[in-house]
C-alpha cells in the first residue's frame, strides 16, 4: 500500500462514513478504518501480488494494571503505547486501535523476517518505556502466504497472538516461524536399555539429527527421568532386569501428566504376543533390533512432531479456560456463573439421554460460552445498571469473540464451538449473532441457552436481586410459552430440578 493509496482511502473514508477516522482516546485509526484498510490492502495484494503482514499488539494483564494504578493512568498508558507504536512503523504503514487494550498494525511490502523485526522493535521499546511493569504479546500473520481470505487472516492473527501469551507473554509469534529451534529446545529423547552398547548405538543415531539424548539402564531410571524431565519420546527395551519394558510403558501411559508421551519399543523380540502385550500397554509404535535407521528417524520424528501438536493443542486449551477465568474475574457479578452452568448443561443432558459427545460439548461451552467477553471493556460488563442501547449492541458481540478465540481448536471443541457460538440464540429468531430458528439451533446450544437464562435470572445484578427458583422457572416457561426457549428443555430442566409447573 504506497501512502498515495492510503490517503485515498482515508479521503474516502471521510467523505462516504462522515465519522472521525481516529481513535478519540489513542489518536491511531479506530475500528472501522481498520476494517476498510485491511480490505483494501487485501484487495491491493491480490491484485500486484504485494505481501502485507497484520500483526496484533496486546497490552498483557492490562486489566489488572488498570486496578493497580487507575483508569486515568490506564488512558495515558495506551496512549503512550498507541504513540510508540506510531513512531515505530513507517508512513505506509496502518496503526489502530483493535479493540480496548488491543492495537492492529498493517504493514505493507514486507518479508516475514522484517515484520518479526518491526514486532521485536515494538514490543522491547514498550518494556524499556515501562521498565518492565507493562509488556505487550504480539502475533503476526502474512498475507497470502498464510492466509487466503480476511476471515482466516483474522483467525490466525488471533491464533498467533494467544500463542504468543501461551509463551509467556512479552512475546513475539509469527504464525509460521521463521528461526531454527535454539539447543534448550532441542526435542528430549530417553533412551532406556541394560546393555550401554545398545543405548550408545541409538544415541550416535539420533545426535546427529539435533536431538538431546538422555539414558537410563533400568526402569526404576528411567520413570525417574521423566517425572524429573521434560521429555519428548521414550525408546524403549523390553527385556531389563527387574521392572521389563512393557511394565515401564503401562506406568508411563497411566497417568494424566506422563500419558502424551510417546513410547515405541525397540526390541529383540519380534513375536505377536510381544507386540500385543506393547500395544495393550499404550506403546505407540514397535521396532526391531537392530532397528533399520531410516525407519527409527522417520518414526522418531513423526511422533515428536505429534506430541507437539498435542502439547499445542493442551497449552492453546488451557489458554483458553484461563481466559474463560479471567472473564470471571473481570465481571464482578458472574462469579461461579461458569462451574454452575457448566454443572448444571451437563445434568440436564444426561436427563435428556444425550450423547456422550454431546455431554461433553455441554462441559467444555459450559465452561468456555462466555470467552468473549474477553474482549468487552470493564465499564460494560460492570455497568452499575441496564445497559444502553450501544452497549447492549457491544455486549451482544461476545458469542461471535469467543467463537473466534476458539475456532483454531475446533477438532477438540467439536459441538462445544456451537454452544460458545449460538446460546443466545432464540427459537423464533429473536437471538443473536446469527438469528438462527428452531432446530437451526444444535440441541446443545438449546439446553445452554435455557441453563444460561436460568442462572442469570437467579443470580444477583448491581440494579437488581436474583429471583427464586420458582420465579425464574416461571419465567423461563412464559419465554418457552412464546416460542423464544425450547419448550421441551424447560420441561425437562424443571422436572429434573423439582419445580412444580405453574399456570402463566
Amino acid at each position: 500500500m504506497t501512502k498515495q493509496t492510503l490517503s485515498k482511502i482515508i479521503s474516502d473514508y471521510e467523505k462516504e462514513v462522515d465519522v472521525p477516522l481516529l481513535d478519540s482516546l489513542t489518536g491511531v485509526f479506530n475500528h472501522g478504518f481498520f476494517q476498510v484498510a485491511l480490505s483494501q490492502a487485501i484487495r491491493t495484494s491480490q491484485r500486484y501480488h504485494e505481501p502485507f503482514t497484520l500483526a496484533l499488539v496486546d497490552i498483557n494483564a492490562f486489566s489488572r494494571y488498570n486496578q493497580q494504578y487507575g483508569a486515568l493512568e490506564g488512558d495515558r498508558t495506551l496512549k503512550a503505547v498507541a504513540s510508540i507504536i506510531k513512531r515505530s512503523i513507517r508512513d505506509v504503514d496502518v496503526a489502530a486501535r483493535y479493540h480496548d487494550d488491543v492495537f492492529a498494525l498493517i504493514m505493507t511490502k514486507v518479508s516475514k523476517i522484517h515484520s518479526v523485526e518491526a514486532a521485536q522493535r515494538i514490543r522491547q521499546a514498550i518494556g524499556d518505556q515501562f521498565q518492565g511493569a507493562l509488556t505487550v504479546s504480539i502475533g503476526l500473520v502474512s498475507f497470502p502466504e498464510d492466509a487466503d481470505n480476511r476471515e482466516d487472516l483474522r483467525n490466525k492473527a488471533q491464533e498467533s497472538l494467544l500463542k504468543a501469551k501461551m509463551k509467556g507473554s512479552n512475546h513475539v509469534f509469527f504464525y509460521e516461524k521463521v528461526e531454527r529451534l535454539s539447543d534448550a529446545e532441542k526435542p528430549c529423547i530417553l533412551v532406556v536399555d541394560d546393555e550401554p552398547m545398545n543405548v550408545k548405538l541409538l544415541e550416535a543415531l539420533l545426535i546427529p539429527m539435533n536431538y538431546d539424548v538422555i539414558k537410563a539402564y533400568d526402569g526404576e531410571g528411567a520413570l525417574s527421568m521423566i517425572n524429573k524431565m521434560d521429555v519428548d519420546i521414550v525408546l524403549l527395551d523390553v527385556m531389563m532386569p527387574g521392572m521389563d519394558g512393557i511394565e515401564v510403558c503401562r506406568r508411563i501411559k497411566q497417568p494424566e501428566s506422563t500419558r502424551m508421551i510417546p513410547v515405541i519399543i525397540v526390541t529383540a523380540l519380534d513375536d505377536m504376543e510381544s507386540r500385543i502385550s506393547a500395544i495393550e500397554a499404550g506403546a505407540d509404535d514397535f521396532l526391531t533390533k537392530p532397528p533399520n535407521k531410516i525407519e527409527l528417524l522417520a518414526r522418531t520424528k513423526s511422533l515428536i512432531n505429534l506430541k507437539k501438536l498435542n502439547d499445542s493443542l493442551i497449552g492453546f486449551e488451557s489458554t483458553l479456560f484461563s481466559l474463560a477465568n479471567a472473564v470471571e474475574a473481570k465481571d464482578a457479578y458472574t462469579k461461579g456463573h461458569i462451574q454452575r452452568v457448566s454443572s448444571l448443561a451437563v445434568n440436564l443432558g444426561k436427563m435428556m439421554a444425550l450423547s456422550q459427545n454431546e455431554i461433553d460439548a455441554l462441559y467444555l461451552g459450559g465452561q468456555l460460552h462466555d470467552l468473549g467477553k474477553i474482549g468487552i471493556s470493564d465499564h460494560v460488563l460492570n455497568k452499575p445498571g441496564p445497559l444502553n442501547n450501544e452497549e447492549w449492541e457491544i455486549m451482544k458481540q461476545h458469542p461471535d469473540m469467543g467463537f473466534r478465540i476458539a475456532y483454531p481448536l475446533k477438532r477438540n471443541l467439536k459441538q462445544a464451538l456451537e454452544v460458545i457460538r449460538h446460546h443466545h440464540e432464540r427459537m423464533d429468531g429473536s437471538g443473536y449473532p446469527d438469528g438462527l430458528r428452531g432446530e437451526e439451533i444444535s440441541v446443545v446450544a438449546r439446553v445452554m441457552g435455557v441453563v444460561d437464562c436460568y442462572d442469570a435470572l437467579t443470580s444477583d445484578r448491581s440494579y437488581r436481586k436474583g429471583v427464586s427458583k420458582e420465579d425464574a422457572f416461571d419465567i423461563l416457561r412464559k419465554e418457552a410459552k412464546d416460542g423464544k426457549l425450547d419448550q421441551k428443555v424447560v420441561d425437562i430442566m424443571g422436572k429434573m430440578m423439582n419445580v412444580e409447573r405453574e399456570s402463566i
